[in-house]
């Protein structure tokens, strides 16, 4: 199943460089992806998955196209376009790390040791945590974290591996900690957003920009940080992350609906005309492969985790899998029911998250996280 699911989205994938030229797929309107020049906070996922498809076949066209779209970050990062906010790391983590970690390529490599730096500039010292979204001292989002930037710290990590330089991993760790702290219900569930006092750090409350409550669990949320605590317990080793990010799938894991896809929010209201959000299947299926490399054979959390892989996987697959001629790999993703944009249409970190835990399973290939 999983490698005729890998073949399927490789086809679509060698159409969509025809298809999508020098430009970016972000969402999708009646099945076709909205294009954007490298200007949304989306665009990395697209390069990642044209590296999978290298990875995965060594078919040199996803490997030029994968390249073309490293140079592009590479002017992205020059002219700072669209920079300012915390997904540095879904933006870089996954084309040109994810070349140097392929090719060594060194201009790689320092392409994306200063996007780490871009990255640092989010770091506010007086509430010792990440920014999120808008300008330093913005009255709205000035003090906002939100779980999504769990998977941006592996940027970080990663510069400190390369550097030796304290400062990346120091400023992810006590984000991390930060976000364990607040943002993990003691329920294991979890708010998409927490906000503190911009001058002193103090703890103000929780809250979502795209959940359906304050204290819903936005589904995607929830995956976002499975995955993104299980990267920082890979980088760490800090027990409590991999803890954390187990308490996290379960909860997950546990609130499968029959056909094993996932809706948009966990406390919403069910019924026919739900969302659903294949995306966040995707992601927590990803994220829990990952939990999975830091197990010892007997722990009891195994075979738990590989059966709930197996269940949601299998859910996309023979579900959710799109048409041969279709753009997108996953139908029913959404960007935000809430703000009513892209509420059930192909988002392309879906895509990307389905084939990195396809070809994960198909043949042990990671993403680009870490090396």
């Amino acid at each position: 199943m999983w490698k005729q699911a890998i073949e399927d989205a490789l086809q679509k994938t060698r159409l969509n460089i025809e298809r999508f030229g020098d430009l970016f797929p972000h969402v999708s309107e009646n099945d076709v992806y909205h294009l954007n020049p490298n200007t949304d906070w989306t665009d990395g996922f697209w390069s990642g998955i044209l590296w999978l498809g290298y990875e995965y076949s060594g078919d040199k066209a996803f490997q030029q196209a994968a390249q073309k779209t490293v140079a592009n970050f590479k002017q992205r990062l020059e002219n700072n376009v669209a920079l300012d906010h915390h997904d540095i790391g879904f933006l870089y983590s996954l084309s040109s790390k994810a070349q140097w970690i392929i090719e060594k390529d060194e201009a790689a490599k320092q392409l994306t040791l200063q996007a780490a730096d871009v990255l640092m500039k989010r770091w506010r010292p007086k509430g010792q945590y990440i920014q999120a979204w808008g300008p330093e001292g913005d009255k709205e989002n000035g003090g906002r974290i939100i779980i999504d930037c769990l998977m941006n710290l592996p940027l970080l990590y990663w510069a400190y591996e390369q550097t030796g330089d304290a400062k990346y991993k120091d400023v992810a760790m006590i984000h991390a900690d930060l976000s364990r702290r607040y943002l993990v219900r003691g329920d294991d569930s979890s708010y998409h957003t927490f906000y503190f006092d911009q001058e002193n750090g103090e703890p103000l409350h929780g809250g979502t920009a795209q959940g359906y409550s304050d204290g819903s669990t936005w589904t995607r949320g929830q995956a976002w940080g499975i995955y993104g605590f299980a990267l920082s317990y890979h980088y760490t080793k800090n027990p409590l992350y991999l803890e954390t990010a187990k308490r996290l799938a379960r909860y997950f894991f546990d609130r499968l609906p029959q056909d094993d896809v996932v809706y948009w929010d966990f406390n919403a209201p069910v019924n026919v005309e739900t969302k659903r959000d294949s995306s966040a299947s995707a992601i927590a299926s990803a994220g829990a492969l990952e939990i999975l490399e830091h197990l010892p054979a007997d722990d009891a959390d195994r075979g738990y985790l590989e059966n709930a892989i197996q269940r949601s996987m299998a859910g996309l697959v023979k579900t959710y899998a799109s048409k041969p001629d279709a753009q997108g790999f996953i139908e029913r993703g959404s960007y935000s029911v809430r703000g009513g944009a892209a509420p059930d249409d192909f988002v392309i970190w879906g895509d990307y998250y389905y084939l990195e835990a396809l070809v994960r399973l198909e043949k042990g290939i990671r993403g680009y996280w870490y090396e």
